[in-house]
């Protein structure tokens, strides 16, 4: 059975997508000749939203895991690099909100974080590890479908809630903020930013071209098997269980990488970054572009960005009710998302054209 599946994953990630990734990649790259220094800071943040969408793809979109609390993993990785940001800041004293909080030292747990490649490990590790535990004690009970999604929603309402009442720990409500550097070069300096913007774009290219190599071979073409029936897949001598785990870790890690690149360009973290919203959002943004396509969740999570960017900018009230329509709209209409209409119509073009040679 999983031998039968070999073309289909396979053409998951086929040339195609490939030539359409290298021109978006060739477009970010071009970027900064034309756009100015606010613009590509916010296409910086666009690209981390992207690499956290490759990562939702792989739950969701290949293996069949809707998980609503991704946001979760992505802010526990903004997290821990904002806590670096904040050290730096504070050049060997207490962080601005300790102090106002009463701390009189710096909590054992936040010492390691003075270290910027510790911090780097710690937000890949850190959702990898929450991930790994969630995903052994739901996966092993065979808790799937709505069950594990209402789960997962469980989970973003329990971190809010503990981040914001963590207020001289996590900055509360108000989160982590006023970072200043970043080993040792100014946050507000130009070329910072734009050293920071191809950073991202590097990071994208090598988390889209793994997770391409991954799907390609056995592993991928198992966790499509798991998605299309779980239950063939345990009866052909395979434990879903370990794939589904490994496969969770995997897309908690890279929602972490992504949160971050996000927080140095953003300048900001809160928890209003791990609730219910913001992972709904992440949904929307791989249904939107093409679930179980990888380059689908790339252009879902930067297209939709950019239009809520622009729309809100003119019409701050309209885009809650824009987003759900368009979310509705691709349930209804487009299921597969832009790059399943797209095949669509290249199919029906090609047909076309060999009708027409004939």
């Amino acid at each position: 059975m999983i031998r039968c599946l070999k073309f289909d994953a396979r053409s998951l990630v086929n040339s195609k997508e490939k030539l359409v990734f290298s021109v978006i990649i060739l477009g970010l790259v071009l970027a900064p000749l034309f756009l100015s220094d606010f613009r590509i800071n916010l296409l910086g943040k666009f690209i981390a939203y992207a690499i956290l969408a490759i990562g939702l793809d792989l739950i969701w979109g290949f293996t069949g895991i809707l998980s609503l609390g991704h946001g979760v993993f992505f802010g526990l990785g903004a997290y821990c690099m904002a806590m670096y940001l904040k050290l730096e800041a504070a050049h060997g004293k207490l962080p601005d909100f300790m102090s106002w909080s009463g701390l009189e030292g710096l909590p054992w747990f936040w010492k390691p974080f003075s270290n910027s490649i510790l911090a780097l490990v710690m937000a890949i590790l850190v959702p990898s590890i929450l991930a790994f535990f969630i995903g052994f004690l739901t996966f092993k009970n065979r808790i799937r479908g709505v069950y594990f999604s209402i789960l997962s929603q469980a989970l973003a309402i329990i971190f809010v809630t503990l981040f914001i009442g963590q207020q001289a720990y996590t900055g509360g409500t108000n989160g982590l903020t006023n970072y200043k550097s970043i080993l040792g070069s100014a946050l507000s300096n130009g070329s910072t930013k734009l050293v920071l913007y191809y950073i991202s774009i590097g990071l994208l290219v090598l988390v889209y071209v793994f997770c391409s190599v991954l799907l390609k071979r056995r592993l991928g073409r198992i966790l499509v098997a798991i998605r299309d029936g779980e239950n063939r897949v345990r009866f052909s001598g395979y434990n879903p269980t370990t794939y589904k785990i490994f496969v969770y870790c995997l897309s908690a890690g890279i929602a972490g990488l992504a949160g971050a690149i996000f927080v140095p360009q953003v300048g900001i973290i809160s928890p209003a970054e791990m609730g219910i919203v913001p992972s709904i959002e992440m949904i929307i943004w791989v249904a939107i572009g093409g679930r179980g396509t990888l380059i689908g969740a790339v252009i879902g999570a930067i297209l939709v960005n950019a239009l809520k960017s622009g729309i809100s900018e003119s019409f701050p009230d309209v885009w809650s009710y824009f987003i759900g329509l368009a979310f509705i709209f691709i349930v209804l209409f487009m299921p597969n998302g832009i790059v399943g209409l797209a095949k669509k119509i290249t199919r029906k073009v090609s047909k076309q054209a060999l009708h027409t040679n004939h």
